[in-house]
C-alpha cells in the first residue's frame, strides 16, 4: 500500500499473469523422429498389460549382446585415474591417434584432421552446421536416417533428397542426384552401410559419386558407423570388406563418420568421431569452422574417450560372434519376407535393418500403429525415413534372438491375414 496525503491508497502495481503463448520456432515444424515418435502407442499397449516385442530401436544391448569387458575396463581405469574433468575440445590425444590408425586401416590416405564427438549424432550436427548457410542445401538419401532431415530443419535448410534405387539393391540413383543438384548445393550425404535399408554401396558407385563431387565441388559426408557389421560373404565364406568412400577418392573433400555405438556395443556412451580428408587446401577453411563449433560446445565425454584406443587397437573377437548372430537373424528375416504375401525385401548386406516393401490399401504409418495395438509388435513406418511417393515400407530391427523374431513375424503374418486377407 501507498500513503498519499495521509490516506492509504491501494497499490496499482499488481503482478501480471503472462498468458501469451511461447511458440516454438517455425523451422521445427518438420522435425520428426519416427523411431521414437511411436513410443506413445507402445506405452498405451503396455499400460493395458501387454508386452511389446520391440523391432524398432537399433540398440544391441536391449538383446543378447554385451559390451567387450576390456573396453569397460579402459573407461573404469580412466575414471580412477582422474580423467573426469574437461577434455580437449577435439578429443584426448590417445583417442585421436587411435582414430588416425583406424583411418589408415580403412586406407584413407589424405587425413587432414580428426575429432571426437558425443556420438555420431553430434558429428552430423557439427559438420552440417559448419557447412551450410541460408539458401544452400545438402543432398541426403531417401530413404535416410531421420537425424539428417531433423538437423537440416533445425538449421532452416530446405531438404533436397535423392532417391535410392530399390530395384538396384538400394544403390544411390545417380541420375536423380544430377537432377537435384543446384548451384547452391554444398555437399552430399552417403550412409554406407545404409540405415534403414541395410544396403552397401559398390566400389563402382563410390567412384561415380566421387566423380560427381569433383565436378560440382561438393564435400561428401560418409556415414560409416556400421562399417564392421558387413553381413555378406563370398562362396568360400570370406567376409566382404567394407569400402570407405575416402579410400576410393583421396582428393575429394570428405568427412567420414565413425563411432563406438554399434561396432563396439556401447550406444549409451555417446562416442563418435569425424575424419576430415581430401585436398589440404580445399578443406582447410571448413575444418577451422568445425573446430570453432567444437570449442563452443567444450568437449565430448572425457573418460569414455579412453575406450577408443582400447576398442580400435584391442581384441576384435566379439565382432565375429556379433556378425554370426546378425547373419542368422538376417537370413531368418529375409526368408520370412520372401514367404509372406504382400511383402518383398531387398536382402540387407550390412548393419541390422531390413526395409520390406508392403502392398496394402492404407498408409504404412497406420499399418505399424495398428500392428502395435493388435499384435504388440513394434516396427517403424517407412514414411518416417522418406520413400518414393506411391511406395510403402517398414523398417525391421533384426537384433533379437531367433525365437523372439519368429514370434514377432508370426504375429505380423497373422495381422496381415486378418486385416488384408494376405
Amino acid at each position: 500500500m501507498l500513503r498519499v496525503a495521509g490516506a492509504r491508497v491501494e497499490s496499482l502495481c499488481m503482478p501480471l499473469t503472462q498468458t501469451r503463448e511461447i511458440a516454438a520456432a517455425t523451422r521445427l515444424q518438420h522435425v520428426r523422429y519416427a523411431i521414437r515418435d511411436l513410443a506413445c502407442v507402445a506405452d498405451e499397449v503396455i499400460r493395458q498389460g501387454h508386452t511389446v516385442l520391440p523391432l524398432n530401436v537399433g540398440d544391441p544391448l536391449n538383446f543378447d549382446f554385451q559390451t567387450p569387458p576390456h573396453i569397460i575396463e579402459a573407461v573404469h581405469k580412466a575414471m580412477r585415474d582422474g580423467k573426469n574433468g574437461y577434455a580437449p575440445s577435439d578429443g584426448v590425444p590417445e583417442a585421436l591417434a587411435a582414430i588416425r590408425g583406424e583411418a589408415a586401416r580403412k586406407e584413407i590416405t589424405t587425413v587432414r584432421d580428426v575429432f571426437v564427438t558425443s556420438g555420431v549424432s553430434e558429428t552430423v550436427d557439427l559438420c552440417l552446421s559448419a557447412l551450410v548457410d541460408t539458401g544452400e542445401d545438402v543432398l541426403t538419401p531417401s530413404p535416410d536416417y531421420p537425424l539428417y532431415s531433423a538437423v537440416l530443419c533445425k538449421l532452416g535448410i530446405r531438404l533436397n533428397t535423392y532417391d535410392l534405387n530399390e530395384d538396384d539393391g538400394w544403390q544411390p540413383e545417380l541420375a536423380d542426384i544430377e537432377r537435384k543438384l543446384t548451384p547452391r548445393t554444398r555437399g552430399i550425404v552417403l550412409i554406407n552401410p545404409n540405415n534403414p535399408t541395410g544396403s552397401l554401396c559398390t566400389r563402382k558407385m563410390l567412384e561415380q559419386i566421387a566423380d560427381l563431387a569433383r565436378r560440382h565441388n561438393l564435400i561428401v559426408f560418409s556415414d560409416e558407423i556400421y562399417d564392421k557389421l558387413i553381413l555378406d560373404c563370398d562362396c568360400q565364406g570370406n567376409e566382404t570388406p567394407h569400402i570407405a568412400f575416402a579410400s576410393v577418392a583421396p582428393d575429394v573433400p570428405c568427412v567420414t563418420f565413425g563411432g563406438m555405438s554399434k561396432n563396439y556395443l556401447v550406444p549409451g556412451w555417446r562416442i563418435g568421431w569425424g575424419i576430415i580428408s581430401g585436398d589440404a587446401a580445399a578443406v582447410k577453411s571448413y575444418a577451422e569452422g568445425v573446430h570453432r563449433l567444437l570449442r563452443a560446445r567444450l568437449c565430448a565425454n572425457h573418460p569414455e574417450q579412453f575406450a577408443i584406443k582400447a576398442a580400435l587397437e584391442g581384441p576384435q573377437n566379439h565382432l565375429l560372434e556379433v556378425r554370426r548372430k546378425l547373419r542368422s537373424r538376417r537370413d531368418l528375416t529375409q526368408k520370412w519376407c520372401e514367404s509372406t504375401s504382400r511383402l518383398s525385401c531387398v536382402a540387407p548386406r550390412g548393419a541390422f535393418y531390413a526395409f520390406p516393401r508392403i502392398d496394402i490399401p492404407e498408409s504404412d504409418e497406420l499399418f505399424v500403429r495398428e500392428l502395435i495395438r493388435q499384435k504388440h509388435v513394434m516396427v517403424v513406418h517407412g514414411s518416417g525415413f522418406g520413400q518414393k511417393p506411391g511406395t510403402q515400407h517398414f523398417r525391421i530391427v533384426f537384433l533379437p534372438d531367433e525365437q523372439t523374431l519368429t514370434k514377432a513375424y508370426a504375429g505380423m503374418a497373422e495381422f496381415m491375414r486378418e486385416r488384408y486377407r494376405a
